[in-house]
């Protein structure tokens, strides 16, 4: 049997902690405070001093490759493990096991499919619902409307364990958004999905931000960030390296062209001095490749054959204007997606 996911984490505890009345947030203002967060699992360092907070209405992406602390820090935020230093706040609240009052509030969705196989979507639904507090007769109507969210109701009878892959993350998704949260946690949530499925995630995602829920979307797809999010954390090794709008990110990449290069093997040193209007940039480790930032699209060519010149094969090489991707090589010195040594 698979593990519970958002029933099991709402443990935030409003103030007063018994009465049970939740505080409605407006949207624009913050729902979500997390200030310093740290996590060590022994000796490694997971997570050092990671800030972030999100308004209502507002989707934020937790934007970093695998190993960066991504997963640590949707955790803390749902109280699934708690931090070494740092607080956590909803709505002004802290977290606290003792209470479970604000468990309406928070949808968590978790990188690993939390669904049971053997149950239809409906029946998964209608369960999650249920652990909720929800009623019954509530319960079905919910289901049913989210299903019709996620562009499942065709499917809303058929066992778990016959739908896609894709299938199976949209109603993964549809579990944490079936109570209507007002804090919505979703780790990775188009991993491995067909292009069809991960249309229908974004889109889901946004209409749940327009409806007044504050997003917290981890992932390391640079253009999902770019397509949804309004801001963005950048996170590598376990430290923010950078917060902002995406504009303001892009602007980190240095508000210059960017040529990538990939050699047949590596490119001779210092094949590139002397050559003036370029500055080679914190270069991906792949094999071969480098990165240069150009102060106008003109030099290309001139680039091409300094290449040619000093006898590098060049397999290939692109060009474009800044984007995120190009402000985290800058800040971190490898690409979003080259691997990390850290799984956690």
């Amino acid at each position: 049997m698979p593990p519970l996911s958002a029933p099991a984490l709402d443990c935030f505890s409003p103030s007063p902690p018994r009465s049970g009345k939740l505080v409605s947030v407006p949207t624009g203002v913050a729902l979500l405070e997390a200030t310093g967060l740290r996590k060590s699992y022994g000796s490694h360092l997971v997570l050092d001093g990671v800030s972030l907070a999100v308004s209502a209405g507002e989707i934020v992406g937790l934007l970093g490759p695998n190993g960066a602390g991504k997963t640590t820090t949707l955790s803390l935020l749902a109280t699934l493990i708690e931090p070494d230093s740092g607080t956590v706040r909803i709505a002004g609240a802290i977290p606290s096991r003792r209470h479970r009052a604000l468990r309406r509030r928070l949808g968590f969705v978790p990188q690993a499919i939390a669904l049971y196989p053997s149950l239809s979507g409906f029946r998964n639904l209608e369960l999650f619902a249920r652990l909720h507090g929800i009623s019954r007769l509530k319960a079905r109507s919910e289901s049913m409307r989210v299903l019709e969210e996620v562009g499942l109701a065709e499917r809303a009878h058929d066992p778990v364990a016959v739908l896609s892959g894709g299938m199976q993350r949209r109603l993964n998704l549809a579990c944490g958004l079936v109570h209507r949260p007002d804090l919505l946690l979703l780790d990775e949530p188009t991993v491995g999905v067909d292009p069809q499925s991960r249309e229908q995630i974004l889109q889901t995602v946004r209409r749940a931000a327009e409806a007044g829920a504050a997003v917290v979307f981890s992932t390391h797809y640079m253009e999902e960030v770019e397509r949804i999010c309004g801001r963005a954390l950048l996170i590598d090794r376990g430290k923010a390296v950078a917060a902002g709008t995406i504009a303001e990110l892009i602007a980190l990449g240095g508000g210059l062209p960017l040529m990538e290069l990939t050699f047949q093997d590596p490119a001779p040193p210092a094949w590139c001095d002397g050559l003036a209007g370029i500055t080679q940039v914190a270069a991906p480790r792949n094999h071969g490749k480098i990165a240069l930032q150009l102060e106008s699209f003109a030099l290309v060519s001139s680039i091409l054959e300094r290449a040619r010149a000093a006898g590098a094969h060049v397999l290939e090489f692109h060009v474009h204007s800044p984007n995120l991707s190009d402000a985290f090589i800058a800040l971190t010195g490898h690409a979003l997606r080259d691997p990390i040594a850290s799984s956690h």
